[in-house]
């Protein structure tokens, strides 16, 4: 097993002091590689007040844009399945998205944030607030104007993730969430994950929404109990830029199955080798028209955040290859297929306040690993 497990200790000890000082309320984390979890680890409580349960390896946490990839690569199945190209433009399966520029923004620029799309919407709180579902978001973003043409520059853009979902549910016929579950969640075991949280969840003694851990919203969400992040609304809307629950070992489940290029239990692909591989690599190298310094300093796959080298988002450990993601709700996720290992880490307070003690824990479990 490629861990120096003797280090291990000092991970716990982190975690619990952040715990202790109210840093991280609550954690949960897993560290693995392609064999299988090799530690685990929860601390904190589910509530932010007084009262609430331990963590442990059930709770589920809001994981916000680890959602995005996943999303991403449900997509992907269906370029594997020869059903789309990623330099269709969007277009041919929405028609409903032309005018204004928007006729030549691509499959390709929605994954690598090259769009032109902004993150949130101008109104995005007011949606919210009015619990607005997945179509009136959609006729939001179809409405859009563009930041600039598709292809020259990269914008960080979750709405670009209400068109890959809507390409997915015209392609299966399904609702996005139904066809994440049937050909991703459930093929990997990961029982404990959905995008929308199901009405049959809030039933049972305990149900499992009751193992769902509080977040400690942003200012902009405070007072907005019927429609933040902890509110029935957002857990249910299941948006596909930013709603996945899901656990600490159910998203391990899933960083197994990429550093076995693919493979599920009982050996069934859910990716090939080659897509995979595809899906992470520096896909800006085949836009022309993007600034160098975007293309070498701001690296994007289809759908997953590669390891910036002007940024110390997963940590300053990890090797050029690693690529992963975060999330708002103070979330990451990162695979090392150069080292052949992963790590999640799940907490509950926003990026913005616990990105640098997110940062230390992964440089931290970056350390664990040893060449066999």
């Amino acid at each position: 097993m490629p861990w120096n497990l003797d280090r291990w200790n000092g991970v716990t000890q982190t975690i619990q002091r952040h715990v202790t000082q109210n840093n991280l309320p609550a954690v949960s984390l897993e560290i693995g590689d392609r064999n299988g979890p090799a530690q685990s680890f929860h601390a904190g409580r589910d509530r932010l007040t007084e009262g609430g349960k331990p963590v442990s390896e059930d709770s589920l946490f809001l994981t916000a844009s680890l959602t995005k990839p996943i999303v991403a690569l449900a997509l992907l199945q269906f370029v594997e399945q020869g059903q789309i190209g990623l330099t269709d433009r969007v277009t041919k399966f929405i028609p409903e998205f032309a005018g204004a520029g928007r006729h030549a923004v691509e499959i390709r620029h929605l994954l690598t944030h090259t769009s032109g799309l902004p993150d949130m919407l101008p109104d995005n709180q007011e949606l919210r607030m009015a619990h607005a579902s997945h179509d009136v978001f959609l006729q939001k973003v179809c409405e859009q104007s563009l930041a600039f043409p598709p292809g020259r520059a990269v914008q960080y853009q979750s709405m670009g993730f209400v068109l890959i979902a809507e390409i997915v549910q015209r392609l299966s016929g399904q609702t996005y969430s139904q066809y994440l579950d049937e050909t991703i969640f459930r093929p990997l075991g990961m029982a404990r994950t959905c995008l929308g949280l199901p009405p049959s969840w809030n039933h049972g003694n305990p149900s499992p929404a009751d193992a769902i851990v509080e977040v400690a919203v942003p200012l902009p969400q405070q007072g907005g109990a019927d429609w933040n992040w902890n509110s029935a609304y957002w857990r249910q809307l299941g948006a596909p830029w930013g709603g996945l629950l899901s656990t600490a070992a159910d998203l391990g489940k899933l960083c197994r199955c990429l550093l076995t290029h693919g493979d599920a239990p009982h050996k069934t692909a859910l990716w090939s080798p080659a897509l995979l591989a595809a899906a992470t690599r520096n896909q800006l190298n085949g836009l022309r028209d993007l600034p160098e310094e975007d293309r070498r300093c701001k690296p994007w796959g289809w759908g997953w955040r590669l390891n910036w080298p002007d940024s110390a988002t997963f940590g300053d450990l990890l090797s050029p290859q690693a690529y992963g993601h975060w999330g708002a709700t103070g979330t990451l996720l990162w695979i090392d297929p150069d080292r052949e290992i992963y790590a999640v880490i799940l907490t509950n307070r926003p990026w913005e306040d616990s990105m640098s003690q997110i940062v230390g824990l992964s440089n931290q479990l970056a350390a664990l690993w040893t060449p066999e």
